[in-house]
């Protein structure tokens, strides 16, 4: 990759960042949000959050990432701000990538914020927490991915929202968030398999606890990796058949 397109991502991501981020009812949003998760847990059961804390920084990571990367892509769609995007000289799949990588910024900043609040308040130990944090990275990553995989398929931002509602609120309580997939009947471990917040949840077990659900590290890192490149391919897929239609 040359760094004129390097360049070009950045700028596109820094725009995004600027313009819909780091404003101030979402950085607040993005500090409250996990502060209010650990509290109202902890007042429910406060001997076995600690348990579910991996589960918990999986979920803000899986809500940080795809909101606003659904609100962002559908909003410019209407707009036509996205089109006008396209006429730059810019190439799709790079103007994809810095768009991704702002939900992926700010997906990981709301996960690092529970992170650290959680090793503080709840005495965690990370085993590895370098590992820690490139796991939440890639899964941020497959998350905005999926963000932006539904943005690109729907018109409207209630769309988007209804159909995140469809992906999130199952995979939270399928994925291990709340149960070990060890303790669900066979066919929803099944399902678990085919859902990325699956990965992340075991993967954050894996390093801040040193056990899992029985996948090895280096398996969840590389489905979270597959899943990323999966939603990102099918989003430029979508996206180029839009213009072509257009």
């Amino acid at each position: 990759m040359h760094t004129p397109t390097l360049s070009k991502i950045f700028y596109v991501t820094l725009k995004d960042l600027k313009t819909y981020y780091l404003k101030p009812p979402l950085i607040s949003w993005g500090i409250i949000m996990p502060l209010a998760l650990v509290f109202a847990f902890y007042l429910k059961n406060p001997q076995g959050i600690r348990e579910i804390v991996p589960g918990l920084i999986g979920m803000v990571l899986l809500f940080g990432a795809t909101s606003m990367e659904g609100v962002v892509i559908t909003f410019e769609k209407r707009v036509g701000t996205l089109e006008r995007l396209f006429l730059a000289p810019i190439g799709k799949a790079s103007l994809l990538l810095g768009k991704m990588l702002s939900g992926v910024i700010f997906g990981f900043l709301m996960g690092l914020l529970f992170f650290i609040v959680s090793v503080f308040f709840f005495h965690l130990s990370p085993h590895k927490i370098f590992m820690s944090l490139v796991l939440m990275l890639l899964s941020a990553a497959s998350f905005a991915a999926l963000g932006m995989f539904v943005a690109n398929s729907v018109k409207e931002v209630f769309e988007a929202m209804t159909m995140f509602n469809f992906f999130r609120f199952p995979m939270i309580f399928v994925c291990g968030v709340f149960i070990p997939l060890e303790s669900m009947p066979g066919f929803l471990k099944y399902l678990a398999w085919l859902l990325p917040l699956t990965y992340s949840v075991d993967g954050l077990r894996n390093t801040l606890f040193d056990h899992s659900s029985g996948f090895p590290l280096g398996l969840d890192l590389i489905m979270l990796v597959l899943f990323t490149s999966l939603f990102f391919v099918l989003s430029l897929f979508i996206q180029r058949r839009r213009l072509r239609r257009e």
